[in-house]
C-alpha cells in the first residue's frame, strides 16, 4: 500500500491513523499563571478557591478558627464538609 505524505511516497504494511499532536499541547500563558493563587506553606487553596490557613495548634482559640479538631488543632475551614478530616474529625464547632 502506498500513501503520499508531504509529497513523499510511503509504503505501509498496515493502515495508520495520523493524529495531530499540536491540538493536545497547552502552554500556560503568564496571565493564566498569574490567576492561580499561591497561598504559602502555612495555607492551602480550598474548594472555593480561597486561601485558608492550615490547621494549627494553639494554647487559645486563634482568630478566625471555625472548629477544634480531635487532635487538638484548630481549623479555619469555610465549609463543614471535610473539616478536620486528617485530624481525627471535629471535636467542637466554634462558629455556626
Amino acid at each position: 500500500m502506498f500513501k503520499r505524505l508531504l509529497g513523499v511516497a510511503i509504503t505501509l504494511a498496515s493502515p495508520i491513523t495520523l493524529i495531530p499532536v499540536y491540538a493536545s499541547l497547552v502552554v500556560p500563558t503568564a496571565a493564566a499563571e498569574a490567576k492561580a493563587p499561591y497561598c504559602g506553606s502555612d495555607s492551602y487553596i480550598n474548594s472555593r478557591g480561597h486561601c485558608v490557613p492550615r490547621p494549627r495548634r494553639s494554647n487559645s482559640v486563634p482568630a478566625g478558627a471555625t472548629a477544634k479538631c480531635r487532635d487538638g488543632t484548630y481549623s479555619f475551614s469555610e465549609s463543614r464538609r471535610g473539616t478536620c478530616s486528617y485530624h481525627g474529625g471535629v471535636a467542637q464547632w466554634l462558629l455556626n
